[in-house]
């Protein structure tokens, strides 16, 4: 999908000049030029995947940078440590969890498995926003587990759908399985834009496996969910109001073509929980789905918010407003208010659910 725009609307048209955006926001991304309207890449979802996968690449270590240099100078989050234990993956590889913990503090307490984002192709588990998202809804009173789960692109090698979720899933399980061992007592799944579509992806695949008692809820945030959207854009109009800010829909199909080569898995709900029916959400843990004003993808949530409504699963909708995508985990410095009451409401929630 083009997003048709001339020069000119893309002069005026930006989370600068958007009156709706939070002014904090702005000055916090306008050191990077991310104020500005983020023009659609050159590499396409008909490039060659050579050209796709370089341009992945190359859109990791920028967004890793900047992450870097959002997160840099915070003093440490005191009384909490952090283990790494290794487990077994589904194809013979091994996946890392990241395990961080509130020091002194009895338990069991409320487990929250933790899934990155990145378009669930690139970002590393282990950069500075997540170690510290970790650690801040771990110094609440909570075990917090962040899985390193394959991405479809980046340094981490070339692993499309389903491999990330596979790992995900093993991940999850394995917490369900040393509950004792990590000092908890149930399992909230959060994840915040490709991290939000697995773990809603993870719920499905689980209501339908059977083991769906092994998660007490979902805390979705901006998820990134249904991938293309050149299908139905009248009924996503965030998708062309809000394009530009911070991420262009163009780039957006890059990342869904390389996670889904070929759009071969576009029709199935634990690739793409947009294509979710009825009888794939009966029976979820309850659930929120939080979206963000300006996001390209906010109405893409608020449709799965409504399904899931229609289902009979215990919802509660949330809307973060004046913000970018993820602008809610991302200006630790610049907003500290804002970002800790995300960290507080995610925290609160998987109390509510044990």
């Amino acid at each position: 999908m083009t997003v048709e725009r001339t020069e000119d609307a893309q002069a005026v048209r930006s989370l600068r000049t958007d009156p709706r955006a939070d002014p904090r926001m702005v000055e916090a991304l306008a050191v990077f030029g991310l104020d500005e309207f983020a023009a659609a890449p050159e590499v396409t979802s008909r490039s060659s995947r050579e050209d796709q996968l370089g341009l992945l690449a190359a859109s990791e270590t920028g967004f890793t940078q900047v992450y870097d240099a959002l997160f840099a100078g915070l003093p440490p989050v005191e009384g909490v440590s952090s283990e790494i234990i290794t487990i077994p993956g589904p194809d013979g590889n091994d996946i890392r969890l990241f395990v961080h913990r509130p020091d002194d503090v009895t338990g069991p307490l409320p487990c929250v498995y933790e899934i990155h984002g990145g378009g669930m192709t690139i970002m590393p588990v282990d950069g500075a926003s997540y170690m510290r998202l970790r650690d801040e809804l771990a110094a609440t009173g909570l075990v917090v587990v962040g899985v390193d789960f394959r991405n479809g692109a980046g340094v981490g090698g070339v692993h499309p759908y389903p491999a990330g979720l596979e790992d995900c899933k093993a991940g999850l399980r394995w917490a369900a399985a040393h509950l004792d061992d990590l000092g908890a007592s149930h399992i909230v799944l959060t994840g915040d834009s490709g991290g939000a579509n697995l773990a809603l992806a993870v719920a499905i695949a689980a209501n339908g496996e059977g083991w769906v008692d092994e998660i007490a809820g979902v805390y979705a945030q901006c998820p990134f969910i249904h991938g293309f959207w050149s299908e139905q854009p009248d009924s996503l109009p965030s998708l062309t109001d809000n394009n530009g800010y911070f991420l262009n829909v163009d780039m957006l199909q890059v990342m869904s073509e390389v996670y889904d080569p070929g759009a071969v898995h576009r029709d199935e709900a634990t690739c793409w929980p947009s294509r979710a029916v009825l009888e794939d959400l009966q029976g979820l843990p309850p659930h929120v789905i939080s979206v963000n004003e300006l996001d390209p993808m906010r109405d893409e949530g608020l449709d799965y918010f409504r399904k899931l409504l229609a289902a009979g699963v215990k919802t509660i909708g949330r809307m973060n407003l004046g913000l970018c995508h993820t602008g809610e985990t991302m200006f630790r410095a610049a907003m500290p208010d804002l970002y800790a009451a995300n960290v507080q409401v995610v925290s609160d929630f998987a109390r509510s659910v044990g």
